[in-house]
């Protein structure tokens, strides 16, 4: 019996935004479009509402992938019909696998839980692109501390659907009381973790933390990486948080 620790990835382990925001400037300025901050606020938004809309089944990927760059050629000012927005979501998610950012104290953290816990399995379980995601966690060193990874895009499904960690437990091959779902997203990561019957860390917890916790019944809250760490560590040790 291990102890399986089921992370997200983006805003978990990886910075995405930092990733994304990088991408997109090299994209957009490689089509002779004017990229601005205010772009990528714009393209950040915009594809957070999309990807909301994905995880409650209203839009395929490919719809999400052509909505997105549609929606921000326009705002930059730029011809439709010239641009391939298929093709430019292609380059753009080749641009972010190249470019990983780890959060602060990310891979220390990693380390050490890896270290103090000899029996630790650490998982990635993420929506999204699968040569994004591999690619960073390659670029960034993450990958040495994971037993595996599980991409959406790759699994013809996504989080918080029950199917998801269904696929995901088969792999782990575990008890589920032998594991434990950290992530930063309420729709996506606590509250699959909620359906799938599994404990949960929320991670950077922010809004109405008390109603969030009771909404999607999560277990346990982490505001930082010594947070995460012990919290984990207890949970390993004792199978419970005091």
């Amino acid at each position: 019996m291990h102890h399986n620790f089921l992370f997200d990835l983006d805003q978990t382990l990886l910075d995405f935004h930092a990733s994304e925001r990088k991408a997109l400037e090299i994209v957009l300025t490689d089509c002779g479009l004017n990229y601005t901050e205010g772009c990528y606020e714009h393209f950040k938004e915009y594809n957070k509402l999309l990807w909301l809309e994905l995880e409650k089944g209203n839009i395929s990927r490919t719809e999400l992938f052509i909505k997105r760059f549609s929606d921000i050629i326009e705002y930059c000012g730029g011809d439709l019909t010239n641009i391939d927005v298929l093709q430019l979501n292609n380059d753009f998610i080749l641009t972010m696998s190249r470019n990983g950012v780890l959060m602060d104290g990310a891979l220390e953290f990693m380390r050490r839980l890896t270290s103090d816990i000899p029996d630790a399995r650490c998982y990635i379980i993420s929506n999204g692109a699968t040569v994004n995601a591999e690619g960073r966690i390659k670029t960034t060193g993450l990958d040495k501390y994971l037993t595996k990874i599980y991409i959406s895009e790759s699994m013809g499904v996504n989080k918080p659907s029950s199917d998801f960690f269904d696929i995901v437990l088969d792999g782990v091959a575990e008890p589920k009381d032998a594991c434990i779902v950290i992530g930063d997203s309420l729709t996506s990561d606590m509250l699959g973790a909620r359906n799938a019957g599994l404990t949960s860390v929320w991670f950077m917890p922010s809004g109405d933390i008390p109603s969030a916790c009771l909404k999607y019944d999560i277990n346990y809250c982490a505001s930082s990486f010594n947070e995460l760490y012990d919290v984990l560590l207890k949970w390993a040790h004792k199978g419970k948080c005091n």
